[in-house]
């Protein structure tokens, strides 16, 4: 019986309306072999958050305080817990701290540029 080994998907979680993912993108090695998901078009799924979960330990690590709704809801006062970043990153996409790359089962999260050349050279 012939069984198939699932091979990890290198994926990037951004938003198409965001420049800064734009920019990230276009400086991305042509080559990369990554699967684009846009978060507004396609909402991430439980599924996919448990994921992005498993490898960086934390929602807060996943979560967005940059967010003009992080601000207009006073998220910043509020003591949230573990369980409240992930309510709101499934609630609304702009939680998400983007972008997101999942690369050989790796997590990389938002966009400091640190972030984005280790991205590249792994790509590369």
């Amino acid at each position: 019986m012939h069984k198939e080994i699932a091979v990890p998907m290198n994926k990037i979680y951004y938003l198409a309306s965001c420049d800064t993912c734009r920019k990230i993108i276009k400086s991305l090695p042509k080559n990369n072999d990554l699967v684009f998901h846009d978060i507004k078009q396609d909402p991430i799924t439980v599924q996919e958050l448990e994921e992005m979960h498993q490898l960086s330990g934390s929602y807060e690590a996943l979560f967005s305080k940059k967010a003009q709704l992080y601000k207009s809801l006073d998220l910043k006062n509020k003591a949230l817990t573990e369980d409240d970043y992930k309510k709101y990153i499934l609630e609304h996409y702009t939680f998400l701290s983007r972008p997101v790359f999942i690369i050989e089962g790796q997590i990389y999260i938002g966009n400091s540029q640190k972030n984005i050349i280790e991205v590249i050279k792994v790509l590369s």
